[in-house]
Formats: structure tokens, sequence, C-alpha cells
């Protein structure tokens, strides 16, 4: 067999003998042999494809330790994992690329114009027990800040959701500064953990979704966790902002399973974040740009498991906030009332009058 000096081998696979070394420490990617006498390195050819794989992952960004699972993988299940750290990578991306809009016109002066009377919101909500269940788990709130759906489950479900959104409603009278919308929602989301925590009373069956939007004047602060979901209609295109913390979603992102094959799965009610949450359970916080016309949905799973997306678009669509609501939660019943659905919808308009209350 030919050997390859690590020198020869570095060129060979793009990686250089510092980094091989490293590789080696970490049993990564070992030499073939390694000379008793002087301690040289030695490769053989068939390492390179191996070694190549752990080039490119690196150039990926992709830290150490799963690139060694990844590279311990049959070819399929590892195109799944690349497949998922990207989609990893990619929301995380979107998340700073949003801040990073935001610190620019913060910085150079943008958003310190006085815009809070050149958009206002025009919002109402309903939430509605359904057809099946024996109480309503769900909460829903519209006011001239703050929109928040929370989806409670557990025998103390209800008081979970309503725990998680009015930690949120002294947001409503907060000074928003432009650059502390975001810390402020963190820890108003904080606060909504401890107090699901506390109607909880340590039992893991009790917990709730939030998904909230808070309007800054110029821009909506969305925070999200579970499978509650927000929209946007924009020129007649709905837009889903946020993604679903659930088990079947991560199946999809893996490509485990497909959108189709995710709407019958035995776990399809199993959320993988939630409130109260444990310590890697952080929510989705971002910043979303606003323009006149748009109009915003925030809505639980009891709508979006009953009611299609080019079903839910065409109602969202219609008349005021609340003919919309109204409107996609009696859709929901049409379709079985087999879940609560809450509808929060608002409009980003110009000013006219006074804002139309939530109903």
């Amino acid at each position: 067999m030919e050997w390859l000096t690590i020198g020869a081998f570095a060129k060979a696979c793009r990686l250089s003998p510092k980094a091989l070394r490293l590789y080696d420490e970490l049993d990564l990617l070992k030499p073939a042999r390694v000379d008793p006498e002087t301690g040289y390195r030695y490769y053989a050819g068939a390492q390179l494809e191996r070694a190549r794989l752990v080039a490119w992952l690196r150039r990926l960004g992709m830290p150490l330790a799963r690139i060694r699972e990844v590279c311990a993988l049959p070819a399929g299940p590892a195109a799944r994992e690349v497949r998922a750290y990207w989609a990893r990578v990619e929301a995380e991306t979107a998340v700073r690329r949003d801040l990073a809009a935001f610190l620019v016109d913060h910085l150079s002066g943008e958003s310190r114009r006085d815009t809070t009377t050149m958009l206002e919101l025009r919002y109402a909500a309903r939430s509605d027990r359904g057809r099946v269940r024996p109480s309503n788990q769900d909460t829903a709130y519209a006011g001239r800040r703050l929109l928040a759906v929370a989806d409670g489950c557990g025998p103390a479900g209800a008081s979970a959701s309503a725990a998680a959104v009015a930690a949120l409603r002294p947001l409503e009278d907060a000074e928003l500064a432009a650059g502390n919308v975001l810390n402020l929602l963190e820890d108003a989301v904080r606060s909504a953990g401890e107090a699901v925590r506390r109607v909880a009373r340590g039992s893991t069956e009790v917990g709730t979704t939030l998904t909230a939007l808070l309007w800054t004047g110029s821009r909506l602060a969305l925070v999200h966790i579970g499978d509650s979901r927000a929209y946007l209609l924009r020129d007649g295109e709905l837009l889903r902002i946020t993604h679903d913390h659930s088990v079947v979603q991560s199946l999809i992102d893996e490509g485990r399973l497909t959108p189709e094959e995710a709407e019958s799965h035995p776990q399809r009610m199993l959320l993988a974040k939630a409130l109260p949450g444990g310590s890697a359970d952080t929510p989705d916080l971002k910043l979303h740009e606003v323009r006149a016309g748009d109009r915003y949905l925030v809505c639980s799973d009891g709508l979006t498991r009953a009611v299609r997306d080019e079903r839910i678009a065409e109602l969202l669509g219609r008349g005021e906030p609340a003919d919309a609501v109204r409107a996609l939660t009696e859709a929901a019943d049409a379709a079985g009332g087999a879940d609560n659905v809450s509808a929060v919808v608002a409009d980003v308009v110009r000013p006219t009058g006074p804002p139309v209350p939530a109903s």
C-alpha cells in the first residue's frame, strides 16, 4: 500500500497539517499508520473521501463534535443530518439578519424618527371552545401594542395559557425604546415561563405555547415557542413567519417525513418546545418589518390543523379584522371543531381614528 505523508495528504484533501493533527487527537480522522520511531503520520488513499467530507463540513461551520457524528453514519442518514443542520443555520441566520437590519437603522439614525404617528394597528381577537373539547384552554389577546395567542395543555392548561399572556400584558404600557424592545420581550417571556411554572406546580403535563407580536410603532417584534403560528398577508400572499416547535416539524426538517405524512403522524400533537420549558427551550425572537396594508394573523393549532393555508389566506382577506377572526374560527368549527381555536387579526394602517377594540 502506498502511504501519503501528512503534507501530501493535507494538500490532497484541502486540510492543513495542523488541522489533521487536531483531528487525530479528537479521533475524528486518525492516520492509517504512525511510524513508531519518528512519530510521522501516514495516511491511506482510501481516507481521502472521509477527509474531504470533514473539510466540506468545516466549511459549512459545523462543530467538530457534530462532524464526528455525521461521519459515522451511512450516506443516507448523513445527508439528513446535514440537511437538518443547515435548516437550523438558515433559521438562525434569518433572525440575525433581521436584528442586523434593525441595528443598522438604529445606529444610522433612521429609527430615531418619530414613526409612532405614521402607522398603527387595527385589531380583533376571537377564541372558541370548538365542538369536541369540554373547555377552552386557549387564550387570545389583542391590544394597542400586543397581539398574543397561547394554547395550554394538561389539567391546568387554561390557567397556564392565561398566565403566559398576562405576563406579556405590561408591555402594552412599557417604554419601547428602539434598542431595547427585544430585551423587554425576552424578559417578559422569562416571566411568562415562571408564571406557567407556578401554575403547573411541578406537573410535567401542564404547559402552553406562546406566540406574540409586539408593536413598536414601526416594527413588530415576534416571540414564539410551540406550534401556535403567526402569518403575514401581504399583497394577497400568505407567508408564515413562525416555525413550529414540534416533533413532526423536526422530522420534516430532517427529511424523514413529508408534510403530507406529518398530517397523520401519531406524534403530530407532540411539542418539541413549550412553556415553562427547560434551559434548552429558548423561544424564537426577531424583529419584523411592516408596511401599511399588511394584515397579521396569530392563531392556535386548532385553526391550522383544521383549515389549510390556502383557505386561511382566503378567509383572512375578508373585511375588517373582526370579520376575519369570525370567518376563521367558524371555518375551524365547520371542519369538525376538534380543538379549541383562537385567532388574532391586525391590520397595519395609517391612523384615521380610534382603534377597533378586541372582540
